[in-house]
């Protein structure tokens, strides 16, 4: 009956040429793994409107619930977050800190030193979300936290260039995995309305390393000497000291999911999970979180051709940010400052991005839209980057430059989150999400290799190539957020159309209720985000 009731749909859906493609056939066996783990309240079979006599709480109640995941979920994986970033980008902190110098290093070997970082970091991502699925987040990301810190301590041994390439590498190797992770982890707690904030405040983590990283490296490297010792490999030392130590309790305080969330009662969890279980963006129907990844999932992401198009406006943000991030202190260095005050003066620049980025954040979830941020974000970046361009040209007027630095960190750094909340909000169900979140990221951050070297040695201190080639990515990007602006638009147009005059049990009669959640973002009742 199933399969008669499935090629009736198919043939129906000719007309629209829209899910067709999609459709399969389900085995027992099929529903029964895939509804495993759930709670009883969202196993397979429940209609939606008793799930939705699960979640009418008052508002009171709701927002007691959510602060208390709040409070749990989000300092932690922000401190988690700024460790990460604190580690990967303290080379530049150590580079004018007396690094460069003690390793002899020339031409283009500190870029191919920040470029060895990328390969391994980026390919190994989706491959790591998939490990996230199969075990628990609490083993897999305390087990990459104690690699990295391990990884960054080791590397204040380093006394050699090829030393410091190759730490680089397997620095990549230990972090690839804990950014898609984290990112995918609060979309299985929080609706796609209400994940943009908790996100950018995870993410501001990012743009406050650069403070913290300045801020730690102005007083660790007056070490100097200390323990036969220089500064700069103390900065890494100690900087991987921390995630060490902390990976030996986060095990025990890191939750896998609200289904087995220790700090959440019964009636908590089944408000969490099944709130989540209506979240098709079009108020009828429902998706799952609770699904065992499958080849289906990881065939269905890497066949997405929107997630490939957002991967171009990731683009913009990793060129730009792993350039800037790595350069910046350079950057206010040639400005005319010491480097212990270089390292200083690149503290008010990231503090004004992260204000950036929680702004935006806040007024996208109101107004519920993604793609404009995403252009807004990077229009900035382009006035910035163009300024860098023009006042590079004349050292005598350094205030214009730095001036300028702060519209390139606001500008690059604010449209990330809206750019991974975009491919997180329209991705089900959360196999495909993972699977494609972590591909969105991977391939993404490719473009770290190019940002590790657009700003060359030979060309400090105007460094045209580095803010040309960003002014140029960040125009695509801009274009391409339009492009994905129309493509999702005319696919909710497509699906409302196909709704009209017929009510959800019409809809429901042509699919089994397993159908319907494997259909995820495909499904009828599903609608993007713009």
């Amino acid at each position: 009956m199933a399969s008669k009731r499935l090629s009736s749909v198919g043939e129906k859906h000719l007309e629209t040429g829209d899910y067709q493609s999609h459709h399969r056939k389900w085995s027992a066996q099929d529903a029964e793994a895939d509804a495993l783990g759930g709670l009883r309240t969202v196993e397979v079979g429940l209609a939606a409107e008793e799930i939705k006599d699960t979640v009418e709480l008052d508002a009171a109640e709701q927002k007691r619930i959510l602060r208390k995941v709040d409070y749990r979920l989000i300092p932690l994986l922000t401190f988690l977050y700024l460790m990460a970033f604190i580690d990967r980008s303290n080379i530049g902190n150590a580079k004018i800190a007396g690094m460069s110098k003690d390793l002899k290093l020339v031409g283009l070997q500190y870029n191919i030193a920040l470029t060895a970082f990328f390969p391994p970091y980026c390919l190994l991502e989706v491959p790591s979300n998939i490990i996230l699925k199969l075990l628990r987040p609490s083993i897999w990301i305390t087990i990459l936290l104690f690699s990295w810190g391990l990884v960054m301590t080791l590397m204040g041994l380093v006394h050699t260039y090829e030393g410091l390439v190759i730490a680089r590498v397997f620095l990549g190797v230990a972090e690839c995995g804990f950014f898609p992770a984290a990112t995918y982890l609060l979309t299985i707690w929080y609706k796609r309305y209400e994940v943009m904030q908790r996100m950018a405040i995870f993410y501001a983590a990012a743009s406050m390393s650069g403070a913290f990283s300045g801020l730690l490296a102005y007083g660790i490297q007056f070490m100097d000497g200390i323990g036969g010792r220089q500064g700069w490999q103390w900065i890494f030392t100690l900087e991987g000291i921390v995630p060490v130590a902390f990976s030996f309790i986060l095990y025990f305080i890191l939750p896998d999911s609200p289904e087995t969330a220790k700090f959440l009662t019964k009636h908590e969890k089944e408000f969490i999970v099944n709130r989540l279980a209506l979240e098709t963006g079009s108020g009828h129907g429902r998706v799952t979180n609770s699904d065992r990844i499958g080849w289906r999932h990881i065939k269905a992401a890497l066949s997405e051709w929107k997630i490939w198009a957002a991967v171009v406006m990731f683009w913009a943000n990793s060129i730009g940010t792993y350039g800037f991030t790595a350069t910046v202190p350079t950057i206010v260095q040639d400005l005319g400052y010491t480097a212990a005050k270089a390292q200083l003066m690149t503290i008010p620049v990231y503090v004004f991005a992260v204000i950036c980025v929680l702004v935006v954040a806040h007024f996208s979830e109101r107004v519920q839209q993604r793609t404009p941020f995403i252009m807004l974000g990077f229009s900035v970046a382009c006035v910035g980057l163009l300024g860098m361009l023009i006042t590079r040209r004349y050292p005598d007027i350094p205030g214009a430059s730095y001036f300028f630095l702060f519209l390139v960190a606001a500008g690059l750094y604010s449209p990330f989150v809206s750019i991974v909340c975009l491919v997180g909000n329209n991705l089900a169900p959360s196999s495909k999400r993972a699977v494609g979140m972590a591909l969105l990221i991977s391939i993404g951050n490719l473009g770290g290799i190019a940002g590790s070297n657009i700003f060359l040695a030979a060309q400090a201190p105007r460094y045209p190539t580095g803010f040309g080639t960003g002014l140029g990515i960040c125009l695509v990007a801009i274009g391409m957020a339009y492009v994905l602006r129309v493509a999702f638009r005319k696919e909710n147009e497509k699906r409302d159309k196909f709704m009209e005059g017929k009510t959800d049990e019409e809809v429901r009669a042509m699919y089994t209720e397993q159908e319907l959640l494997d259909l995820g973002d495909k499904s009828p009742f599903f609608r993007y985000t713009l």
